[in-house]
């Protein structure tokens, strides 16, 4: 099993964002659940490559220092649910990043040097030397759109990006979380760059939203190394990606791909990063990161242990469905209610598949078509989890007709067919395999035996 984790898929959660890094899904009308892939994002592009244990480290980091800016701002984190992902407090982003800058470098330096002199309506003094302080911390926003723009302070509020009051709170609020991050971090021997911050509204009051003070949002320098040549200092950041692409550049092409020596390196630098801010040694990747997953959104009570799609070919097909989902639901699985004609609208299949294929929890689909069951098959072709026709019908003869095209499925296309409809709930259940389940079905198995027993006791009058 991979090591890595670069999407959660479920059923089970409405997904409400995917960014190049995070994914969000609604628990509620007040929460969120925030997902911290290890998706690598550079120069506005998702790279192939994944960094293992990347996620962690961003999700548990941003927690660590939520925890620890509190007194400056509120923010929307509420806890921790998995190294991966943290529940949080609904709040409306404002989309600007407020960008804090204590060093000329990156992609200030760059413009720099071709003879630019400010960063978002902020002037940069003449005579700056690469990797040199600036007399005091400068903020340069930018704006979140598909390319991040940089931004005056004042054509921000003028395009209606953030309110005059809301963005001078911002301004004196990055200014003393950038103070924070520089004083903690020196204790450990980090300089804190550059780095960017989030923020949002819950009713009126301004929160802190996102990241904050992770190897993703800020460059980080060794301080030994920087005061001993300040041109070469290390990077304790994901700069060391970014340079690697820069000089792997093919006609302004940056490579999609990372080596498997620069994802170690990466992987190395952020672990590293964690340790030396926390003090703490992160645990090593787990081989299947999605069971802890699965494993920990059960354990909070988000989702349960598994899901059966019912998925009917037309909605005069609900009472049939709904016998089947009162069986499963005394188990305590999720069931999901879908309608989709393989051949009405089979467009939407595809969509359909791809919001069941690759869960994080076991799940299974019993597909209720007759006549022509192109929807069994379809589905059967295309997930990685069992699929189970349960054809409708009215009567023997309406049975006969409709059964058979479930029953004649193309070669590859692995779909059961049950006649009974709380035989196929039941056998949904069991493909699903949870031990919990099994456990449950033994139980009632060594019932049903008892039974069967006193029964004929009491038959033969002993």
């Amino acid at each position: 099993m991979p090591n890595y984790f670069t999407n959660l898929n479920t059923p089970q959660l409405e997904k409400i964002h995917s960014g190049k890094v995070r994914e969000s899904f609604r628990v509620d009308a007040e929460t969120r659940l925030i997902v911290a892939t290890d998706r690598l994002s550079a120069f506005d592009n998702v790279l192939k490559t994944p960094v293992p244990g990347k996620g962690a480290v961003l999700n548990q980091l941003a927690a660590y220092w939520f925890e620890n800016t509190g007194d400056i701002i509120d923010n929307h984190f509420i806890r921790l649910v998995d190294p991966n992902i943290s529940l949080v407090r609904e709040a409306n982003p404002i989309k600007v990043e407020m960008i804090v800058r204590g060093y000329l470098t990156g992609s200030a330096w760059r413009a720099y040097l071709k003879g630019i002199r400010e960063v978002s309506a902020v002037a940069i003094p003449e005579g700056m030397k690469y990797n040199q302080a600036f007399p005091e911390p400068i903020i340069t926003p930018t704006t979140k759109e598909a390319s991040d723009r940089e931004i005056s302070a004042d054509d921000l509020i003028a395009e209606g990006w953030v309110s005059e009051k809301n963005y001078k709170h911002m301004a004196e609020t990055a200014r003393a979380l950038f103070e924070r991050g520089t004083k903690m971090l020196a204790e450990r021997g980090i300089i804190l760059v550059d780095t960017k911050y989030e923020f949002g509204l819950i009713g009126s009051k301004l929160v802190l939203i996102d990241e904050i003070h992770t190897p993703d949002s800020s460059r980080f320098w060794s301080k030994a190394d920087y005061e001993a040549n300040p041109e070469s200092a290390e990077q304790l950041d994901k700069e060391f990606v970014r340079s690697y692409l820069m000089k792997h550049k093919i006609n302004d092409a940056y490579p999609e791909e990372l080596p498997p020596e620069i994802v170690q390196e990466t992987t190395r630098r952020y672990r590293e990063i964690y340790q030396m801010i926390t003090g703490e040694t992160l645990a090593m990747p787990e081989a299947d990161t999605a069971a802890r997953v699965h494993q920990n959104l059960v354990r909070h009570n988000l989702i349960k242990d598994g899901f059966v799609a019912i998925i009917m070919g037309s909605e005069t097909d609900i009472e049939h469905a709904r016998k089947m989902k009162s069986v499963i639901e005394k188990y305590e699985i999720m069931v999901d209610l879908r309608v989709v004609s393989a051949h009405k609208n089979g467009e939407r299949l595809p969509q359909v598949i791809g919001e069941y294929i690759n869960s994080v929890e076991p799940g299974a689909v019993i597909a209720i078509a007759g006549r022509s069951n192109g929807l069994g098959g379809a589905l059967a072709a295309n997930l990685d989890i069992p699929v189970i026709n349960c054809p409708p019908f009215s009567d023997k003869t309406d049975l006969m007709v409709n059964l058979n095209s479930s029953l004649m499925m193309p070669s590859n296309t692995p779909a059961g067919t049950v006649v009974d409809p709380q035989n196929a709930a039941l056998l949904a259940l069991r493909a699903l395999n949870l031990r919990r389940l099994r456990e449950i079905f033994s139980a009632e198995i060594r019932e049903t035996k008892a039974g069967l027993v006193a029964a004929d006791k009491k038959v033969r009058g002993r």
